[in-house]
């Protein structure tokens, strides 16, 4: 009986070791969805729309693409990819479409993000 509880709380104390990695990474988790408030703002050669009590909902996708859902009639930004940063934090900065940066962390999320004529752009927090 008492090898038997020893190699039980053993056993217990490895899954716990374990499951409490610190080389869990929390991009992996969800950790960036949610709702961040602040200033946004979007324009084109058509219109132009601007807030400082705005809203940008973050949805995960996939292991690293993200939604964002804007308020206030601001269309969406959907697929964008993103690079771990090593801090707990993603970084998008693409060039190749035009100028693109979202940085978004776990209280904060800011945006400059240019494609087709469109700019969007945000500095907004949880």
């Amino acid at each position: 009986m008492k090898n038997f509880l020893k190699i039980s709380s053993f056993v217990c104390l490895l899954f716990l070791a374990f499951a409490c990695s610190k080389d869990d990474d929390p991009a992996d988790s969800d950790i960036f969805v949610g709702t961040y408030k602040g200033e946004i703002s979007y324009s084109s050669d058509d219109e132009s729309t601007s807030t400082d009590d705005g809203k940008i909902t973050v949805v995960k996708m996939g292991s690293k693409k993200y939604d964002f859902h804007f308020s206030d009639g601001i269309p969406d930004l959907t697929g964008v990819e993103f690079k771990e940063d090593g801090d707990n934090t993603l970084i998008n900065v693409d060039l190749e479409e035009g100028v693109t940066y979202i940085k978004i962390d776990e209280s904060t999320l800011n945006i400059f993000y240019t494609k087709d004529d469109e700019v969007w752009e945000a500095n907004t927090e949880r």
